[in-house]
């Protein structure tokens, strides 16, 4: 056997961009107000993929599709010889083979279905078009998503397994140490990149960073930016903002439903143990702009949630909503209780953009870190 350059670099920086923005997708996903970082990884990702569609079309030996095995009888033959194979292999064995191209296609499948999740539940992106049509089957498209991701996951612990797997019983191969230095233990030619496949390279690699920077840095870019108009409540409807508003969060009307808006219209006197009665005439014309804009007339997220866990259409505490609760649940009591927001009912101490009618993810200020 032989020292044998199978991978080169630019299939090695692949791989492990990759893997690195992999897992800074699935860590960004597990906070709303990362979500704009998520897509940007998630964009990231997909002009990786595209650069490697294009490497496994045009690159070099090895790293080309033509070159995976996807015969049946040699995935036999591989199985069948794992402990004593018969064969070794330069590039990728069978059943990695089939791996990696499930991997491609699965986190293909998940880029697409995270993009239509962002643009059709958050209004956002380059899907945001889809949104107005298809917002109440935003959590349809959330579970393709995660299935797709959770797929991606046992395909990473296949392949993960099966290099260790050979590492076991096949050190002298140098398959894991393969995708660091690019060198196999193996009877072949080493691979040289010409000056196309050089060209195309640092573009493919190059490019990917550039969209993650870009994304990251450039605010309002097409591929975050939110189409969902911030509102103004003193345009629309002055005597709301100046009634409703001198005392508390000016709460917009999206957050309730119909029937919650009558009941707390109709007894202002009692308005959570203040009286906030009203002139009739004030009181009909509010009453009358909360029922126009209500949860049930409105298409971002916040109000469809809202609508789907609501059980008592007349709850008149907004904190009292199914919604609010899960949401919530997961901050502590002290954070409530504490002088930077005081009251479970003071939205606008994390929400910033509340007032303006939107309760946004990358909106919201960490108060629960300050604690």
């Amino acid at each position: 056997m032989k020292r044998v350059y199978v991978w080169t670099l630019p299939t090695r920086l692949f791989h492990w961009l990759f893997v690195a923005f992999i897992i800074a997708a699935w860590i960004s996903a597990d906070e709303d107000r990362w979500l704009s970082i998520h897509v940007a990884l998630g964009s990231a990702l997909a002009g990786l993929l595209i650069f490697r569609i294009i490497w496994g079309i045009m690159g070099p030996k090895y790293s080309k599709f033509s070159d995976f095995n996807f015969q049946i009888s040699g995935l036999k033959e591989y199985i069948a010889g794992i402990f004593h194979p018969s064969r070794h292999y330069v590039g990728h064995n069978p059943a990695a083979s089939y791996i990696m191209i499930a991997m491609f296609i699965t986190v293909g499948l998940a880029i697409v279905s995270g993009f239509l999740v962002y643009g059709i539940q958050e209004n956002r992106g380059i899907l945001a078009f889809l949104h107005a049509r298809a917002f109440g089957e935003m959590d349809l498209f959330k579970e393709v998503h995660e299935f797709f991701v959770n797929i991606l996951w046992v395909l990473i612990a296949l392949h993960v397994s099966g290099v260790l797997m050979n590492r076991l019983l096949h050190a002298e191969d140098g398959t894991l140490t393969s995708i660091f230095d690019g060198y196999k233990n193996i009877k072949s030619d080493n691979v040289r990149l010409s000056l196309l496949q050089k060209i195309v390279a640092i573009i493919g690699i190059t490019g990917s960073i550039v969209i993650l920077v870009y994304a990251l840095s450039v605010p309002n870019n097409p591929l975050v930016v939110s189409h969902t108009l911030h509102i103004d409540y003193t345009k629309e409807h002055k005597l709301f903002v100046n009634e409703c508003a001198s005392c508390h969060t000016l709460y917009p009307p999206s957050l309730l439903p119909k029937q919650s808006w009558v009941k707390l219209m109709g007894d202002l006197s009692n308005h959570f143990g203040d009286d906030a009665s009203l002139e009739p005439a004030d009181n009909r014309s509010i009453l009358a702009y909360l029922l126009a804009h209500s949860a049930e007339s409105s298409k971002q997220e916040m109000s469809v949630k809202i609508m789907q866990t609501l059980q008592n259409r007349d709850i008149i505490a907004i904190t009292q909503t199914p919604f609010w609760k899960r949401t919530h649940r997961h901050i502590p009591i002290e954070v409530f209780q504490g002088d930077l927001v005081k009251s479970r009912a003071n939205c606008k101490a994390c929400h910033s953009d509340v007032e303006q009618g939107l309760i946004e993810d990358n909106a919201i200020r960490p108060i629960a870190m300050k604690v």
